[in-house]
């Protein structure tokens, strides 16, 4: 079997009766644990298929880290259960938030894909269910964000327009995705660590990458701000500039180069737009363990790393406290960066 198998010492609870248990404080909603335990106590998962919810439409970056985990998880035989995605739209994520909280409560055969938008989903849409009531399994993938200005623009650094910024914020015309989302929160960060006023940035929201794409080679836009792979080919075909990237190290954004970081530049400012996967509430300690170990064994797979190589993503994995930690602490940072910025 492939199922993952996690052993526990101590005294033996019988499936039917962890099942009433958690049923009795459910609500009246269908749970379960990890679905199975031996008679010595183990904890075997999954028993049933695994269900991926993407908090999105199709097509965009949640999706097709949920479909990539889809396919390594079958392809790799890490499972012999049947993985299922399905999406719940909304709110940058909020809703399937709020579903997975409270009609997916104590089924760990319900996993979410989630991210970075969602944190500052949950803070800019106010949404009165929070990421510290799921259960963090772990984060998988994370992409450095670019900011970029047209070809003719006069900012040849990140230095040059950030001292405009500074000294006149209405005179710099920001955009990028949703409003919350990691490329505001980027500028807000920027912002913050150049001695401007975060609240007077002007940002104009996009709701897809072409939008803004449009909007700064028609000089509608100062600057951009976006994943590292959402300009390549503009950057690449000469039309705009990639003043800075996000990340630790500087990446090749299609100018045949590694751009520099922002922190490279004198800005104490360093931000991932990580993508990772969370359980819903109620689940014990050995059945976190069960789906933990699982998500483990899909990181440590070659389909996976082959998966890693063809997208362009960078290994971002933390698991079990490391990611709890993570999770704590990034739930407040860009809480803080969303209220400096008037949308806390």
């Amino acid at each position: 079997m492939k199922d993952t198998v996690v052993r526990r010492p101590g005294r033996v609870v019988a499936a039917g009766m962890a099942a009433a248990l958690l049923a009795a404080t459910a609500a009246g909603c269908e749970k379960d644990t990890a679905g199975g335990q031996t008679g010595t106590g183990e904890v075997r998962y999954p028993t049933k298929t695994v269900q991926l919810m993407v908090p999105a439409a199709p097509g965009g970056g949640w999706d097709l880290t949920a479909r990539t985990m889809q396919k390594a998880m079958t392809d790799g035989k890490l499972v012999d259960q049947s993985v299922e995605v399905y999406n719940v739209t909304g709110a940058a994520g909020t809703i399937g938030l709020a579903q997975l909280v409270s009609k997916n409560r104590g089924d760990a055969h319900h996993l979410m894909v989630m991210g970075l938008v969602m944190v500052g989903g949950v803070v800019a849409n106010k949404s009165p269910v929070k990421l510290d009531q799921v259960t963090p399994i772990a984060t998988l993938t994370a992409e450095q964000e670019v900011i970029v200005v047209p070809a003719a623009s006069k900012y040849k650094n990140l230095k040059q327009l950030m001292d405009d910024a500074r000294a006149a914020p209405a005179s710099i015309n920001w955009g990028g995705g949703s409003a919350g989302g990691t490329d505001q929160i980027l500028v807000g960060l920027l912002a913050k660590a150049a001695g401007a006023d975060p609240r007077a940035m002007k940002y104009v929201a996009y709701s897809g990458g072409g939008e803004a794409k449009a909007a700064l080679l028609s000089g509608d836009l100062t600057a951009a701000v976006s994943g590292q792979s959402e300009f390549k080919d503009l950057v690449a075909s000469g039309k705009v500039r990639a003043l800075a990237v996000s990340g630790a190290t500087g990446v090749d954004v299609g100018g045949g180069s590694p751009a520099p970081t922002i922190k490279e530049q004198g800005y104490d400012v360093e931000l991932m737009n990580w993508r990772g996967v969370v359980a819903p509430p109620g689940i014990d300690a050995p059945t976190k363990e069960a789906v933990t170990a699982l998500v483990d064994r899909l990181h440590s797979s070659e389909s996976w790393k082959s998966a890693l190589q063809k997208q362009g993503w960078e290994d971002f994995y933390k698991s079990g406290d490391a990611a709890s930690t993570f999770f704590t602490s990034e739930n407040q940072r860009i809480t803080t960066v969303l209220t400096d910025i008037g949308l806390g």
